[in-house]
C-alpha cells in the first residue's frame, strides 16, 4: 500500500460535517496547529465564534492549523491569522493526526516527561489544553467538573516510527 502524504497536521481518511468559522482573539493571537480541540465562545463579536477547548465536548477540531508548513509558499499563507478564520470540523471523522498529547498529564506539570501509551479503542477526550488524549485531566487536575465523560473518539491506530508518530482515530463530536 502507498503511504499517505502526511504534510499537514491532519490527514483526512473520512469526512464528517465542516464548516467556516471566526476564532477568538486569543487564537488569532495565540495560533493553533490543525487537530486542535475547540469549545464555542461567548465572545462580542456576531457570529460562530470558537476558541481553545478545555476538556469540554465543545464545538469539535480545526481542520487545518493557522500557520501550517505546507502553506508556506502559496498565496493563502497567514491568511486564517489575519482574518481569523478557521474550518471547525464536527460529527463523525477518521483522521491521522500529529495534534495529540504524547505526554502524561502529571509529567507534564512536574516531569520528567512521560509518554503516554495509546492502544488501538483507547477512548479520547480533550486535553485542558484542547488535545486529543486518553487522559481524564479533569480528574488529574483536581477540575470540579470531574469526571470527563465527553469522549469525543477512539483510537484506530497508534502513533509510530510507521506512522510518522501520527495517532489515527475516529471522532464521535
Amino acid at each position: 500500500m502507498t503511504e499517505l502524504v502526511r504534510t499537514r497536521d491532519v490527514v483526512v481518511l473520512f469526512k464528517g460535517v465542516a464548516q467556516g468559522v471566526e476564532v477568538s482573539s486569543a487564537m488569532v493571537t495565540g495560533s493553533w496547529a490543525g487537530g486542535q480541540g475547540v469549545k464555542w465562545d461567548s465572545g462580542t463579536k456576531d457570529g460562530f465564534i470558537v476558541t481553545y477547548g478545555d476538556g469540554v465536548r465543545g464545538a469539535g477540531f480545526l481542520l487545518w492549523g493557522a500557520n501550517e508548513s505546507s502553506d508556506q509558499y502559496i498565496a493563502v499563507t497567514g491568511k486564517d491569522l489575519k482574518y481569523g478564520m478557521a474550518v471547525l470540523c464536527s460529527g463523525s471523522w477518521i483522521i491521522c493526526t500529529r495534534t495529540f498529547e504524547v505526554y502524561t498529564y502529571a509529567s507534564r506539570q512536574v516531569g520528567p516527561l512521560v509518554p503516554i501509551n495509546y492502544s488501538v479503542s483507547d477512548k479520547l477526550y480533550w486535553s485542558l489544553r484542547g488535545l486529543f488524549t486518553s487522559e481524564d485531566e479533569w480528574t488529574l487536575s483536581g477540575d470540579p467538573r470531574a469526571p470527563n465523560g465527553n469522549q469525543v473518539g477512539w483510537v484506530a491506530q497508534v502513533p509510530s516510527s510507521l506512522t510518522n508518530n501520527f495517532l489515527t482515530l475516529q471522532t464521535t463530536l
